[in-house]
């Protein structure tokens, strides 16, 4: 298995540049500046779906895993996929269902022939699905590390959960720091705590004056200067990471065979989706031949990608435009991961996705409805992706937790609710609509007592995470100050 960047010179460019698995892990964007992906998508076919029925999730893990890090020796593969999905975090889930499912379905609704169901995500140590992806990169980077007899620098965004996620996998790890951005005071008091009150000297957090989009930015800013990446020993674990976005593929794999009976029957799968790394996923389990009928895309007030798959028409937001929410993991008005999926609707025409995703910094986004003066006219196209869209607003994230908590007894974070609610409005009959969990509703407390009235429950050991002393440090928006600040603290 080899990859190729987004952004390669044409849709017949010479692959000899191609990179193994290995090649591009400690990575994140390719040296043009476009996102990794495999120069074909491996395919699974209806055998190998039946086989896979009975498997644990991580045996599940290492057979999809091995289509795509093909350079990793099968023993070793085999043994970071059960380091990972067998250590007590998940073997011992804190969900009251079997605990060797890792990520287990629950009906919410059944209505006549339309069934919702909840797939749980946030049984790892920090409460959210960034664990299931996390948890297993933090093996592999230390085991390449290892064997290269090397360091690594990890220098990531995060809105909420990714920071928190790669900080507990990272933390500790031989020959790994983790420099770490957050918009300051734009997360909530539970996830700042979080990530702020980890004292291991391998972990620095960053409080950037500014949104998401700003940290974000300066990581690609960091990423796109080669030669103080190199100097500097930088890899990101931000969801423009190849083998996060692999590792989140298992999970609709999970979810696909947990809630049918034979490959003949679909299932659709709806994502809260900001960064659209996790939907990402999905499309790829699609490509695969993983039989997915629709992929729901569900935002919060910040609606880029709503828009686009309702108009055909991207358009990003200013940071003064961004939204600051009930749902702030979702608070992102530029979607890294989306050019990955665009590459795919362009028919991988990598001049074309060039020239796209470098006008969104000159015009502020394109369009692709295929109306007078777009950019093309893709829009048509979408639907063989399955993908269709819906937007949540803080109104809607109450009343949906009301009545899910009304209906099952279950009580959702404020990401899945946004989830929920879009999920119903695309419900089909026949077809199980699965809704991707978020995290504990306890990360977002503010909320869920607003929506019922009393405090989320807390798992144990997080009962006063809000007291625990805190380190980091505020800085500006200024790449070059951020640049200094890391060299200081490598020593390189």
């Amino acid at each position: 298995m080899q990859y190729i960047s987004t952004r390669s010179s044409s849709v017949n460019a010479d692959t000899s540049a191609a990179q193994s698995f290995s090649d591009i892990l400690l990575g994140g964007l390719a040296p043009d500046g476009g996102l990794y992906l495999p120069v074909t998508y491996p395919q699974v076919s209806g055998v190998e779906l039946d086989a896979w029925r009975t498997l644990s999730y991580a045996d599940l893990a290492y057979n999809i895993l091995k289509k795509f890090a093909t350079d990793i020796p099968d023993d070793d593969l085999h043994a970071l996929a059960h380091k990972t999905y067998c250590q007590d975090v998940y073997c011992n889930s804190r969900s009251d269902e079997d605990a060797g499912q890792i990520t287990p379905l629950r009906v919410i609704q059944k209505k006549g022939d339309t069934t919702l169901i909840l797939q749980a995500l946030s049984n790892g140590p920090t409460l959210a699905f960034k664990d299931m992806a996390m948890q297993l990169l933090g093996n592999l980077f230390e085991y390449t590390l290892a064997k290269q007899n090397a360091e690594l620098n990890i220098f990531g965004a995060t809105s909420g959960d990714t920071g928190s996620a790669a900080e507990y996998a990272m933390r500790g790890k031989k020959g790994i720091r983790v420099f770490m951005l957050s918009p300051h005071k734009k997360m909530s008091p539970f996830q700042t705590a979080q990530m702020f009150s980890l004292q291991d000297p391998n972990i620095f957090n960053i409080a950037v004056k500014g949104v998401f989009d700003d940290c974000q930015d300066m990581v690609k800013a960091v990423s796109n200067d080669l030669t103080y990446k190199v100097r500097q020993k930088i890899g990101t674990v931000n969801s423009i990471n190849w083998a996060r976005v692999v590792a989140q593929v298992v999970y609709y794999f999970r979810g696909y065979l947990s809630a049918t009976t034979n490959n003949q029957q679909k299932v659709s799968f709806t994502v809260p989706s900001g960064n659209f790394g996790n939907i990402c996923a999905g499309h790829i389990a699609r490509m695969m031949g993983l039989p997915i009928d629709q992929l729901v895309v569900a935002t919060n007030e910040n609606d880029v990608l709503d828009e686009f798959f309702r108009t055909g028409v991207y358009r990003v937001r200013k940071s003064f435009e961004t939204h600051h929410t009930s749902s702030p993991s979702m608070d992102i008005s530029k979607a890294s991961n989306f050019e990955r999926f665009v590459y795919d609707l362009l028919g991988r025409d990598g001049d074309r996705v060039r020239a796209l995703f470098q006008k969104i910094d000159t015009h502020g986004g394109f369009d692709l409805s295929g109306n007078l003066g777009s950019d093309g006219d893709e829009f048509s196209k979408l639907a063989q992706y399955g993908f269709v869209s819906g937007k949540s607003t803080h109104q809607d994230r109450l009343k949906t937790i009301r009545n899910v908590q009304t209906m099952s007894g279950v009580t959702i974070d404020t990401h899945t609710a946004d989830g929920v609610k879009v999920a119903l409005e695309h419900i089909k009959p026949g077809v199980p609509m699965i809704v991707l969990e978020t995290a504990l509703a306890a990360k977002f407390n503010e909320t869920i007592k607003e929506a019922l009235g009393h405090d989320a429950e807390r798992p144990a050991g997080f009962e006063n995470i809000e007291a625990l002393p805190q380190r980091f440090e505020v800085m500006s928006t200024d790449v070059d100050q951020m640049k200094a600040y890391i060299a200081k603290h490598t020593g390189l």
